[in-house]
């Protein structure tokens, strides 16, 4: 009296999940052609019977290649989104998940309390075959011409010299008139907010939630622009976590985000949120709040941000330019509440990213042990080798230097404070990077994006270029180096098999002109296309 349907097909995983098509997910861990002898780990049947008996009405089962990526585990889960719930898999065959399956639902206890009918759907994943013209070997630094990419759900499967013929269930898309580079990672963004003449009164009008919605917008903009993963350094709220995840759950989209959560700061410094508002508005902070004053406060500010789930440590070493405070450039951190702060990073497996303009705190956060130095524009020849000797990473943040002094020039567009430190500090840049590089300094690609408009990150390479990094270094700043300062370069900054796959194409080469990065074609993050000619 009830029907039962058993359907096979490629499908779309996430678009399947996301339409809710289904109540129960089983997923192994092998290609199609070798399901049939291999055995799946970590579920019971009896937990598939409980579930199923439960109410089930459809169950997914999700066959995929998990050779690509170690730490991958079949799961099982009655819900939608990652992580509501996991099971397992125990040492059964392919031929014995359909069968007990089966058996559940022909069973009695399920015909006589279920009327709807039941469907099984075997998800056997298809890979994306690419033809690429030519593609960046960031290892090498060269183009290879004529090459294939078989992408596996989010993963390189594999890179092969020519053109292989995909298989017939395949997804093909032909890139062979493009140049293909690894996804492009910006190491300073600000996704929440964007530089304009209302941004200090925003600060007293907007609410969390405008930010919010911003934010989303400008991680759109910033994937678009070929961006697949970004450092987010500073913002209140916790915003850009909760949008990291919002992204990772495919909520909406955007690049992958490692946030810093607050900033940490100290008392009316760069970074304390209450600096020149009046006495009405104004409060003293702690630790909580990214304030600190003292070792103690600093071991308490990291703990705070571990608390708020942030993937790294943001500290402002010196004053800032777009803060309205007169100085731009003072050490406003100690070396011991530095020193503290790095501390209580590594205990909490953190890196520490420091905001620094003078030569003083530079030199003070280098010692210190800090993982980069952002901006530095004010450094000497002395920090410029202290940091070669450290291994410490430079992100230079250029545009951000371009667009301030441009915008200084602007009657009103700033507050008076921050117009004379913009006119001052701004122009600085391309110099110090120019001494940084030449000395050897170690150089990660960041642009201070929401200074300038997002979306437009990649106008950082010609200015890189224009100071004297070959096109090459440029790429690799935003690539390898961005992916080795993250400690992620074992998933991301190449094309390589077992990373995941974050592409980007474009119609010319940029080794001969590094703007064409600029015109992206082509994006593709985590396996999914988001932009194509």
């Amino acid at each position: 009296g009830r029907s039962y349907m058993f359907i096979q097909s490629v499908v779309n995983t996430k678009e399947h999940r996301e339409k809710k098509l289904c109540d129960f997910y089983v997923a192994s861990a092998f290609r199609p052609y070798l399901v049939k002898n291999q055995i799946l780990d970590y579920c019971s049947i009896e937990v598939m019977r409980q579930v199923i008996m439960g109410g089930a009405r459809c169950v997914y089962l999700d066959v995929f290649n998990s050779s690509m990526n170690e730490n991958a585990h079949p799961i099982v889960t009655t819900g939608i989104k990652h992580g509501e719930w996991k099971l397992g898999l125990n040492s059964l065959t392919f031929e014995d998940v359909c069968l007990n399956i089966a058996s559940i639902v022909f069973s009695n206890g399920y015909v006589n309390n279920h009327n709807d009918p039941f469907i099984l759907c075997l998800n056997l994943f298809s890979k994306t075959v690419i033809h690429a013209g030519y593609l960046f070997d960031v290892d090498s630094a060269s183009l290879e011409p004529e090459m294939s990419i078989v992408v596996n759900e989010e993963f390189i499967e594999e890179v092969v010299v020519g053109y292989i013929t995909p298989e017939p269930d395949d997804e093909y898309l032909d890139l062979t008139g493009y140049y293909l580079l690894p996804g492009l990672i910006d190491m300073h963004v600000h996704l929440t907010s964007q530089s304009s003449s209302r941004a200090y009164l925003e600060r007293t009008t907007l609410n969390d939630a405008d930010y919010a919605i911003r934010a989303t917008k400008n991680a759109e903009k910033t994937l678009k622009a070929g961006f697949t993963s970004v450092r987010n350094l500073g913002d209140s709220s916790s915003i850009t976590i909760s949008l990291r995840n919002a992204i990772f759950d495919s909520t909406t989209i955007g690049p992958r985000i490692f946030s810093s959560g607050k900033t940490i700061s100290t008392t009316g410094g760069h970074g304390d949120s209450t600096n020149s508002l009046n006495n009405q508005f104004t409060s003293d902070l702690g630790p909580k709040d990214g304030v600190i004053n003292g070792k103690q406060d600093a071991y308490k500010a990291v703990r705070h941000r571990y608390k708020e789930d942030a993937d790294l440590i943001k500290i402002t070493a010196t004053g800032g330019v777009l803060s309205n405070a007169k100085d731009g450039q003072n050490p406003q951190m100690t070396t011991e509440e530095i020193q503290e702060i790095v501390k209580a990073a590594r205990d909490y497996g953190y890196k520490v990213a420091a905001h620094a303009h003078g030569s003083e705190g530079i030199k003070r956060a280098v010692n210190a042990g800090v993982d980069s130095i952002e901006h530095g524009t004010l450094m000497d020849n002395e920090g410029a080798s202290l940091m070669r000797e450290k291994g410490t990473y430079y992100v230079p943040t250029l545009l951000a230097g371009q667009w301030v002094a441009d915008k200084a020039l602007i009657k009103d567009y700033y507050p008076p404070f921050v117009e004379k430190k913009a006119l001052e500090i701004g122009p600085k840049l391309k110099a110090t990077f120019s001494m940084a590089n030449q000395t050897g300094v170690k150089i990660a690609f960041g642009t201070d994006s929401g200074v300038s408009p997002h979306g437009e990150n990649a106008k950082e390479f010609s200015l890189m270029v224009e100071a004297g990094m070959t096109e090459k270094e440029a790429i690799i700043s935003a690539t390898l180096s961005a992916a080795d300062l993250l400690g992620e370069q074992d998933k991301i900054g190449s094309i390589s098999a077992g990373k995941y796959a974050d592409l980007i194409g474009v119609s010319r080469n940029p080794l001969v002109d590094i703007s064409v990065l600029e015109l992206i074609d082509f994006v593709m993050k985590g396996g999914e296309v988001v932009k194509q000619p």
